[in-house]
């Protein structure tokens, strides 16, 4: 029974902590053009590979409709391409174009820059920077668990 408590503990803790510093980093303007849906759509592309819109809403938790006018902005710019399926003509798989996955890089790149600065500024001791890394593969299976 103990163990069930820790593991509650342990899991409504990490729930916390995660989610605000997703919410503080999601807070901060970085450059790049990216809208958050964007940014979404362009991340669901790079991780699926070439798919559908509607998975894509689906993965997104958004409207048909929402990822669709997203897509369309995407488009426009040159980050995401659109072709027939070879599967079914009738259908319509997106992927991302090179210039697509350099946008999505780029704001990895400046979000990754803002949670550096933030390690840097001394509030962490090398021990704890150290328990920081070691944590980050297990927080990635975590996630991959859920």
């Amino acid at each position: 029974m103990d163990d069930d408590r820790a593991v509650d503990t342990v899991a409504s803790a990490l729930l916390a902590s995660v989610s605000l510093l997703v919410r503080r980093v999601r807070r901060v303007p970085v450059g790049g053009g990216l809208t958050m849906p964007e940014r979404t759509a362009l991340a669901h592309l790079d991780r699926l590979g070439p798919t559908t819109s509607s998975t894509l809403a689906r993965e997104a938790q958004i409207t048909a409709q929402a990822m669709g006018a997203t897509l369309a902005g995407l488009r426009s710019r040159g980050l995401v391409a659109r072709r027939r399926d070879p599967a079914d003509g009738r259908r319509a798989v997106l992927s991302l174009t090179d210039a697509g996955l350099r946008a999505l890089r780029d704001k990895r790149d400046e979000r990754a820059e803002l949670v550096a600065r933030a390690l840097e500024r001394g509030t962490f001791t090398p021990a704890e920077l150290a328990r920081l890394a070691a944590a980050a593969p297990l927080l990635e299976r975590l996630a991959e668990n859920i």
